[in-house]
This record gives structure tokens, sequence and C-alpha cells, in this order.
């Protein structure tokens, strides 16, 4: 299952990278692409009963890099 969302207040592309690097580290993440220009976090989830525990981690990973930055579900 796949979900994209917005990233609100992503101040560069290394933290991007980093926020990339640590999604896909996340039990349960099949694939993470994070676009900076776009503002954009693509996640693909392994299991559709698994989403509302893997995104509270990913929005703790996306956090802990960027304090301030929002992860808003967009599709």
């Amino acid at each position: 299952m796949k979900k994209v969302y917005e990233l609100t207040d992503l101040c560069c592309a290394a933290c991007a990278a980093e926020i990339e690097r640590d999604v896909k580290k996340i039990e349960g993440v099949a694939f993470c692409s994070v676009n900076f220009i776009m503002q954009k976090m693509t996640v693909d989830y392994k299991d559709e009963a698994d989403v509302p525990s893997v995104y509270k981690a990913l929005v703790k990973a996306v956090r802990r890099v960027e304090a301030d930055c929002e992860v808003i579900e967009v599709k």
C-alpha cells in the first residue's frame, strides 16, 4: 500500500536524505523516497494492517531529524 505525505518545513536536501534513510529502516516499510524540492515523501507499506503503527514510527523518525517538520497525508 502506497501513501504520499507532504513534509512541511523541510530545510535541506541532507535532512531529506537522512529522513529517507531512517524511514527505510522501519519495520513494515517496503520503500521510501523523499523529494526535497517537492517537499513530499512516498512510503510503500508492506502490510495495510501495520499502517497506523508504522506511521507513528515514521513521524517520530522525521521529527528526530527535523523537529518542526509536519507529516501530512496527501494521498
